[in-house]
């Protein structure tokens, strides 16, 4: 139900969604007023392309849907998230890392947030697809 869960965590699969703003939206939906989320996903540098990020997936496993910085935040701030954090951890192919991503649904957010898929949140589709 909307709005009953105090943490969502995942381990490096957002990047593997074709439809990051449905994910976004949804575990916005599900958390309840100040519920956080802490996510592992592979993050591009905000200066590489989709190509790039292709390129790279296909050295480094499964990673071209990975979203860059500046996406992600955009994609959390879309689906109404705050107090976002997106902390590299570890390089895993040459302008992109491993993060840890953190945000937390305001307390006065609404229950059911209006989010639509957008290009910068699919990143042009399944990498393993």
């Amino acid at each position: 139900p909307a709005g009953t869960i105090d943490v969502v965590i995942s381990n490096c699969v957002i990047n593997l969604s074709v439809d990051k703003a449905a994910v976004f939206a949804e575990m916005f939906r599900v958390l309840r007023p100040g519920g956080r989320i802490g996510i592992s996903d592979v993050v591009a540098e905000d200066h590489l392309t989709p190509a790039q990020r292709a390129e790279r997936g296909n050295y480094v496993g499964c990673i071209a849907g990975a979203l860059s910085y500046a996406e992600y935040r955009a994609g959390l701030e879309a689906a109404g998230f705050g107090e976002i954090g997106i902390t590299p951890a570890h390089e895993v192919a040459e302008g992109m890392q491993s993060a840890i991503v953190r945000a937390v649904k305001p307390a006065d957010a609404p229950a059911v947030p209006s989010v639509r898929s957008t290009p910068e949140t699919t990143a042009g589709g399944s990498c393993c697809g």
